[in-house]
């Protein structure tokens, strides 16, 4: 069974939320090192792009957009039925002795992220990857935090959170699912 839909953050919070993350990424930068952003397919590749026009916009720091498919670093793709479906990753800088910020819409069990490093170190060796998640829920099963973070939430582990992005799903917003232990999470 499952609830209706609690909305967390509007379109307009989204935004202020972004211009927090830039600021946060600009001042967290580290002195000498380029800069460049790699979102997780598919709502993490928006993020970090809309992420980069403010950089650009707003603090006057460059950074080239890439995306990253996990499909095949996920440590389940040997368990699950169906083949993975891949949608490519997208790096057409080098990510030797950059800084990369990772950018994902949901930080969960921290699976995902791990995942994603492995597939930047498969591309090269950055001085040092960070991470940038709109949402962080909590409830991790590895040893990862974010960064930058725009939004701390409660949950229970059954819920679900929404983020839909104006790119992929014609909207902005982050919204709440409740349900029981049996439904799809992230």
């Amino acid at each position: 069974m499952v609830a209706p839909h609690s909305a967390l953050l509007s379109a307009e919070q989204m935004a202020r939320a972004l211009d927090d993350l830039a600021r946060s990424i600009r001042g967290g930068q580290r002195p000498g090192l380029a800069l460049a952003l790699v979102g997780v397919r598919t709502r993490g590749v928006p993020l970090a792009a809309r992420l980069a026009r403010r950089l650009a916009e707003k603090h006057s720091v460059e950074a080239p957009v890439g995306a990253v498919d996990i499909a095949l670093y996920r440590d389940d793709v040997g368990q699950i039925a169906h083949a993975p479906v891949l949608h490519g990753t997208d790096v057409s800088f080098s990510v030797d002795g950059r800084e990369i910020v990772l950018v994902d819409d949901v930080l969960f069990t921290g699976r995902t992220v791990r995942a994603a490093m492995d597939a930047i170190c498969d591309l090269g060796r950055p001085a040092a990857i960070r991470l940038a998640v709109l949402v962080d829920r909590g409830h991790r099963e590895l040893p990862i935090q974010p960064d930058y973070c725009a939004a701390r939430l409660d949950t229970a582990a059954g819920d679900r959170i929404l983020v839909r992005v104006r790119e992929v799903d014609g909207v902005d917003e982050v919204r709440k699912e409740t349900r029981g232990d049996e439904g799809d999470r992230r």
